[in-house]
């Protein structure tokens, strides 16, 4: 009876569906449209919204970053101007279709700045572009995976593991094969 169990609960462990659960992706269309539209990784997107809101598009950090992708309202005034998004106000950062389209975009502009090395990206998202370019610089941290515990900022530090873990997750669960 024990073994029947145990089997039973491998079965339940080892199911996708089980852990899709804990890790939901809604507005998984809306993501996988900008993010395709701006050359990222869906998932890395997914990962970056689990750990800054769990999806709640509703979301207001103590600072202040809002919405779905927690952005701030400086950065996303910035960014709708870049982007061209005429009309915008802070209060749509509410809304999740322009939180993600504006967070998408601000990752394809890491990404470009950053070539590409998505801990790096994924730092700056949460750290500020320029500490990351300061501890380049200055040799506080080299920007790699195996490097992750020498970043200056520990909310930084934390942050970049979490997303990491996530974005392992949302691949294993959504990645088609």
């Amino acid at each position: 009876m024990v073994v029947i169990i145990l089997v039973g609960l491998g079965l339940i462990l080892s199911s996708k569906a089980f852990w899709r659960v804990f890790f939901p992706f809604p507005y998984q269309d809306m993501v996988f449209t900008e993010a395709v539209r701006n050359n990222v990784d869906p998932f890395l997107v997914a990962a970056i919204i689990k750990t800054e809101s769990n999806f709640n598009s509703g979301a207001e950090s103590a600072m202040g970053a809002r919405g779905i992708m927690q952005i701030m309202p400086e950065t996303g005034s910035w960014a709708a101007g870049k982007m061209d998004l005429k009309g915008f106000k802070p209060g749509d950062l509410y809304k999740t279709e322009t939180n993600i389209k504006i967070g998408c975009w601000y990752l394809r502009n890491l990404n470009e700045e950053f070539k590409g090395n998505k801990i790096l990206v994924v730092a700056a998202y949460n750290g500020g572009r320029g500490n990351v370019r300061g501890w380049l610089e200055k040799e506080q941290w080299s920007g790699e995976h195996a490097t992750v515990d020498q970043i200056p900022f520990t909310e930084t530090r934390k942050y970049v593991k979490k997303v990491l873990k996530n974005y392992s997750w949302y691949r294993y669960l959504y990645q088609k094969d």
